[in-house]
């Protein structure tokens, strides 16, 4: 998947977004390098408005795989690595969904 695919599927189901509290995301990794392949996954960081429970970040990973139909790696800043955070944050590429 694309990066700008991604952009239109994300700014196309912007109230469903809200719904689950997003504020903010935005990708990192093979697609937002341009380097995704077939088999690659889509890796995310999410910003909630709102502190959410383990459910509803399930069900907001859920919701965002069926739209894309690819697995994706959904983590917030917090959950980063400390080894990796400030490369990853570098890489981010903020979604105008939110």
């Amino acid at each position: 998947m694309e990066l700008k695919q991604v952009n239109q599927l994300l700014s196309q189901n912007r109230t469903e977004l809200s719904r689950h509290g997003v504020k903010s995301l935005a990708v990192f990794g093979s697609v937002a390098r341009g380097e995704a392949t077939e088999s690659s996954d889509l890796d995310m960081l999410v910003e909630f408005v709102r502190p959410v429970g383990l459910f509803e970040f399930i069900r907001l990973k859920k919701f965002l795989e069926d739209l894309t139909g690819c697995k994706v790696d959904l983590v917030t800043q917090d959950a980063l690595h400390p080894a990796m955070r400030d490369s990853t944050l570098k890489e981010c590429k903020q979604i105008p969904c939110c």
